[in-house]
C-alpha cells in the first residue's frame, strides 16, 4: 500500500486558536498537527504537515510532492479563492488530493464561495472544523487502498 501523504496548510492557519474562533474553533495549529499525526499513524500512514503564508512556497511544495508523496490533503485557505498557480500545480499531481476547509466557505462572504481548486481535486470536506482533517485522513487512507468507490 502507498502510505506517504502531505497535509498542506495555507496562509494564516498558523494562527489557529487566535483568530476568529467562531469560524475556526479554539484548536491551535500545534494541536491540529498532533491530532493529524496521531490519526495518520493509527491508520498506517506516514504524514508530513506543512504550513506557509507564501504562495510560491506552496507551489514549489506541491510540485516537489509528485515524487515524494502518494496523496495530498490541502487547506489552501485564502489562496483557494485566488491562486491559479496552486490550482495548476495540483492539477499536475495526478494522485489523490482532498481539499479541506475548517469553515464552510459557502456560508461565508460571497468571494469565498468560489474555489479555484475544487475542480482538480479528488474530493472536498467543508465546514466540519478540525474534525474535517481527521475525515480527510481516513478518506485518503481508503483512497490509497482503493477502498473509496
Amino acid at each position: 500500500m502507498n502510505n506517504k501523504i502531505i497535509i498542506i496548510n495555507g496562509p494564516n492557519l498558523n494562527l489557529l486558536g487566535e483568530r476568529e474562533q467562531s469560524q475556526y474553533g479554539s484548536i491551535t495549529f500545534e494541536e491540529l498537527r498532533e491530532i493529524c499525526s496521531n490519526k495518520s499513524k493509527e491508520l498506517g500512514l506516514v504524514a508530513e504537515f506543512y504550513q506557509s503564508n507564501i504562495e510560491g512556497e506552496l507551489v514549489n511544495l506541491i510540485q516537489d510532492s509528485r515524487k515524494k508523496f502518494d496523496g495530498i490533503i490541502i487547506n489552501a485557505a485564502a489562496f483557494t479563492h485566488t491562486s491559479v498557480a496552486i490550482r495548476d500545480a495540483l492539477n499536475v499531481f495526478k494522485k489523490p488530493i482532498i481539499e479541506i476547509h475548517i469553515s464552510n466557505i459557502y456560508k461565508r462572504e460571497e468571494f469565498r464561495h468560489k474555489s479555484l481548486i475544487s475542480d482538480v481535486v479528488t474530493g472536498g470536506i467543508f465546514g466540519l472544523g478540525a474534525d474535517g482533517y481527521i475525515l480527510a485522513i481516513i478518506s485518503m487512507q481508503k483512497l490509497l487502498k482503493n477502498e473509496n468507490r
